[in-house]
């Protein structure tokens, strides 16, 4: 679909939905006076259109997944808020997800299942979209463990993609089949698809165990130290605590909030070997790359291949969730 280019808004018809956009013509990534190419200017309306046109390899994995939303109303270099409930007033179309949490407020979140819907979120100002780490049907049983690469004080992207690659190897000593791609801000994560059975504590107690051995068996290079004074400079932290419940990570295809408006892209073992760079991957190139590499990350989706964690888990999972109640009240 096209999204306009001459007008500041516009209602469109979306796969039987009328979907409103509003300021396509406002400067998300104003253009520095004189300059072409990637820094040429993009605006509201072109970040629209990129998801428009990623759609098909980016809402299989945003699917299902309570939303939390990152906006940003005046482009990506302005002042941004979370905001986790679904604002009102809304379209009736829009799928909510009820989630309970520890201090008893419940939460209404935007689930994202379709293109209007995915336009709609971009709209509010979302750069980047930040989904829940399980399905819900049960947002305490994630289908995935992650590692979250992100270099310290001092600390290069090549030191970053080392640590990748070791992530992997051990990941894989293990029988698992990781998956790697930009963070596209500053680091790389490592994703591994699991068969939904451990509750989100005991992926982060798997996640910790991994990390927190590593680290230790790389001192020179890594870091497991959460807390941020205690971590040596020049270090890549392997960071197991974004699989706590209720964390999230920028999702795979998303636009990040930097200069170049560079895009978490999924990448091969063989290009992170070889080497790659974070601005290689932007707004302004990657749909051609999609185009060829097709969506990179199936494997995460794919109900075959996935690694059974509950038998790296001692003692056992719980079969159950402690709190039903967190499971939450949807809404069509």
């Amino acid at each position: 679909m096209k999204i306009p280019t001459d007008v500041d808004n516009a209602s469109l018809p979306v796969d039987g939905r009328e979907v409103r956009l509003t300021n396509l013509r406002k400067p998300f990534w104003p253009a520095p006076s004189g300059v072409e190419g990637p820094e040429r200017g993009i605006t509201k309306g072109d970040l629209i259109q990129y998801y428009a046109d990623v759609a098909p390899v980016l809402l299989p994995h945003i699917r299902d997944r309570a939303m939390v939303m990152k906006r940003y109303p005046h482009g990506w270099d302005g002042p941004f808020f979370f905001m986790k409930r679904a604002p009102t007033p809304r379209p009736d179309w829009i799928r909510t997800h009820a989630i309970e949490h520890e201090s008893g407020n419940i939460i209404d979140f935007p689930v994202i299942d379709d293109l209007p819907s995915l336009l709609w979120v971009i709209n509010l100002g979302c750069i980047d979209l930040n989904q829940w780490y399980a399905k819900t049907d049960d947002i305490n049983r994630p289908d995935y463990v992650h590692f979250d690469l992100d270099p310290g004080d001092g600390a290069t992207f090549p030191q970053v993609l080392e640590s990748a690659r070791i992530v992997r190897h051990a990941l894989e000593s293990l029988g698992m089949k990781p998956l790697g791609k930009t963070s596209g801000s500053k680091g790389f994560h490592v994703y591994v698809p699991i068969v939904r059975g451990p509750l989100q504590k005991d992926v982060w107690t798997f996640a910790k165990a991994l990390a927190v051995e590593l680290a230790a068996r790389n001192p020179a290079l890594m870091t497991s130290a959460y807390k941020r004074e205690k971590r040596p400079p020049g270090r890549v932290l392997v960071d197991y605590n974004q699989n706590r419940w209720g964390s999230t990570l920028a999702s795979v295809y998303s636009v990040r909030p930097t200069r170049l408006a560079t895009v978490s892209t999924p990448v091969t073992w063989d290009e992170v070997a070889s080497g790659i760079a974070m601005e290689d991957f932007r707004l302004d190139n990657v749909r051609e790359r999609f185009a060829k590499t097709g969506d990179l990350w199936t494997p995460l989706v794919s109900p075959k291949g996935r690694t059974d964690l509950s038998t790296f888990l001692t003692p056992p999972p719980a079969r159950r969730s402690p709190s039903a109640a967190r499971s939450g009240r949807g809404t069509p």
